[in-house]
């Protein structure tokens, strides 16, 4: 196996220098036939190495059928989502432990007054074969109708259907070009507003998937009749947010360009004649350098959660007639350090009356919620939660009501769903995942600093088996280490709850998480700190977080691998190309890597505000000072890569991969049996979600190129895990 092996890394596919020159050619689209003959290359390369390290994990906790049933069984609970209430009716997700995507459920008070439930919308008795995906869903106000948005492959391309939820019966649909679309009901259910790209036909073939409009569409009409509200003449990449007021007066629609940290929104009043064709739009803020989330609440009154003027975050309240900034009055100010995540009104009965405002905060990734006076903002108490760990989702009855639904999870618990009630302070646990709880290993998590290279603090999670550490949660000796990370797009690494990273600490590793800049952990001063021209701050951070580790005896360079995917996987290709040194092993997943050429792929246009535009010299300067598919030095002993890709990805195109595989494999000094540079490719997924068995198989071939190269997998075999 180990002569097959061999040969297969020798071959002259693999990296050959004519293929390296030819920057054109992994460029090209994967229809191309030298595309093909690479990677099915690729393929033979991935496929020789897999029968050799299953043979290694035979009779470990990382063989391949013990593996994938230990991370079944963690992920056994399954899923279930708060509910969205409309009367008293109640909707929600829920998975269960063997199902491969999550249903939509309505619950209902059956005949002999029983609630009674059932099954709306299942992906999978829509596709048999498990690849197409649920991407959306919205009930209308009344609760009679539901609108669903599905994709196949892995394309994200949603179709928008609507069901009756008395039948279950479709009344509307299939509504293409509707990726990324909100849906926003009038009373009624006979209309709502959402969000579609204009006909094809209409704008040049590479801008195709840009030029979203607001429209109105009326249930059972032809989409081609439906109305343009909103989005002409404004940037082609922009992406929409629409929302109706509950009792159908106010209209409100925000626009951001690309995935640009600024949102600007306004406001229309529905109840002007032909307001619902042509709505008269007035600017709550345009052309601000902040993000801005506006709503109309049952009091009647505008709210708006921005982070102008306060980077961490503010809540400011205003008459909806008077939407500007200049009328804003703050209700929650910044915290100093907690960033506001979002808010929840809570009443007696009373819509307009609110008698508490319940706010979620999120501390150095850890969540908390707080009660305030609604009038004042005035603190006056908090909600307790379960742990310390993350609160998604402050939910109410869109009525009014005492009650409040949110989800919670940590590092070892599963998401549950938990009900507030304003009128004692009590929580009660509300809903469980309908799977068996799973058996969760003892596992301890503990938040530490790290010093980067510049001197800002960064925090990172160390999750580690209870038995490995001592009385001061110290570790007794170093061991095999997989350090995550992400690092962008304002996204925040919080607790939650992985049966990846604890089938990993149980097998006796250690599993870091670091909450890098450019995320959204510290709040937007902290994602501009690792955006575009400061983008070298994230790599600098992780592997500052990485340095660490070795020092404090965590890890070891020869047993610590890195591991993210999308910007994370842009994250693995610097640490791999800047600290080969610091790495045994890396997973990156569906990444970017050529940030010269990135913009020219996928959705990369959208992200030029994140990471720079190429097109700008200035600019472009940044790009190649980091760029991993730049960065390759020949005769450097680069760590053992696993890139993973999708061919359904429309997001990140896999022409990335494909490209730094070849480079690193033309270039490293490495034994290629110690460090390989290895492809693993996989069609009808793309970027986003996928069924359960493709999330179980995927794990496992990672974990175990990782316990592989890291020495984890030895251990094992040795009984001293």
């Amino acid at each position: 196996m180990q002569t097959r092996l061999r040969a297969l890394l020798g071959a002259g596919f693999v990296g050959a220098p004519a293929w390296r020159g030819d920057r054109r050619f992994f460029s090209r689209r994967a229809a191309d036939e030298r595309t093909q003959a690479w990677s099915r290359a690729q393929d033979d390369l991935w496929a020789a190495y897999r029968v050799r390290v299953e043979d290694a994990a035979a009779g470990t906790p990382f063989a391949t059928d013990a593996l994938q049933t230990r991370l079944r069984a963690l992920l056994g609970a399954g899923f279930v989502g708060a509910p969205a209430w409309r009367g008293d009716r109640r909707f929600f997700s829920r998975r269960a432990g063997d199902q491969e995507h999550a249903v939509v459920v309505v619950a209902e008070p059956g005949p002999d007054g029983t609630t009674t439930e059932r099954v709306l919308v299942d992906p999978l008795a829509l596709d048999a074969t498990g690849t197409t995906t649920l991407d959306a869903w919205q009930p209308s106000k009344e609760g009679d109708l539901v609108a669903y948005q599905v994709s196949h492959g892995g394309t994200e391309e949603s179709v928008l259907h609507v069901l009756d939820v008395a039948s279950g019966e479709l009344v509307d649909g299939p509504v293409d070009r509707a990726r990324y679309s909100p849906v926003a009901w009038l009373p009624g259910g006979e209309a709502f507003y959402y969000v579609r790209r204009v006909a094809p036909d209409l704008v040049p073939a590479d801008e195709q998937q840009y030029h979203r409009r607001v429209w109105l569409h009326r249930v059972g009409s032809s989409p081609e009749q439906d109305v343009e509200v909103f989005g002409a003449g404004l940037d082609m990449t922009s992406y929409y947010g629409v929302q109706v007021s509950l009792d159908g007066r106010w209209l409100v629609v925000s626009a951001s360009a690309g995935t640009a940290p600024r949102t600007d929104v306004w406001i229309a009043d529905l109840t002007v004649p032909g307001a619902h064709e042509a709505p008269a739009f007035t600017e709550v803020a345009v052309g601000l350098d902040a993000e801005v989330g506006a709503w109309v609440a049952r009091d009647g009154r505008l709210y708006v959660h921005t982070d102008l003027d306060a980077p961490r975050g503010r809540l400011a309240v205003t008459d909806p007639r008077t939407p500007g900034v200049a009328h804003w009055r703050t209700l929650l100010p910044q915290d100093d350090v907690a960033v506001l995540e979002g808010v929840a009104f809570v009443d007696d009965g009373d819509p307009t009356e609110p008698t508490a405002l319940l706010a979620a905060w999120r501390r150095h990734t850890v969540s908390e919620v707080t009660v305030h006076d609604p009038a004042t903002g005035a603190r006056t108490g908090e909600v307790p939660l379960p742990g310390l760990g993350s609160v998604s989702g402050l939910v109410t009855r869109p009525e009014g009501g005492s009650d409040v639904w949110f989800s919670y999870t940590d590092h070892v618990t599963v998401p549950r769903v938990h009900r507030y009630d304003a009128r004692t302070g009590d929580v009660t646990l509300w809903a469980a995942p309908p799977g068996a709880l799973p058996d969760v290993p003892p596992v301890r998590a503990q938040q530490v600093e790290v010093t980067s290279a510049d001197g800002t603090t960064v925090r990172a999670f160390v999750l580690a088996r209870a038995d490995r550490l001592d009385a001061a949660g110290r570790p007794l000796a170093a061991a095999p280490t997989i350090l995550y990370g992400y690092g962008g797009f304002q996204i925040s690494l919080d607790p939650a709850y992985s049966a990846t990273t604890l089938a990993w600490v149980e097998a006796g590793g250690v599993y870091v998480v670091a909450n890098l800049r450019g995320g959204g952990e510290e709040g937007e001063e902290w994602h501009r700190a690792g955006m575009r021209e400061a983008k070298q701050n994230v790599f600098d951070d992780f592997h500052a977080v990485a340095e660490r580790l070795v020092a404090d005896g965590w890890t070891t360079p020869g047993a610590l691998a890195c591991w993210g995917g999308s910007n994370g996987g842009l994250l693995v290709g610097a640490a791999v190309t800047q600290r080969p040194d610091l790495w045994a092993a890396a997973v990156c997943s569906a990444p970017l890597l050529d940030m010269v050429r990135y913009q020219r792929f996928g959705l990369g246009v959208t992200w030029t505000e994140e990471y720079g535009d190429a097109d700008d010299p200035v600019e472009l300067g940044w790009l190649l000072g980091y760029s991993p598919y730049h960065r390759v030095v020949e005769g450097t002993a680069y760590p053992a890569v696993l890139f993973t890709v999708f061919e359904g990805d429309t997001r990140v195109d896999p022409l990335h991969a494909r490209k730094l595989a070849a480079a690193l494999q033309a270039a490293t000094s490495s034994d290629p049996l110690e460090r390989p540079v290895l492809v693993r490719r996989e069609v009808g997924v793309g970027h986003g979600a996928r069924a359960l068995s493709r999330t179980v198989v995927l794990a496992v071939e990672q974990l175990q190129l990782v316990a592989d190269r890291t020495g984890l997998l030895e251990i094992s075999r040795g009984g001293v895990a």
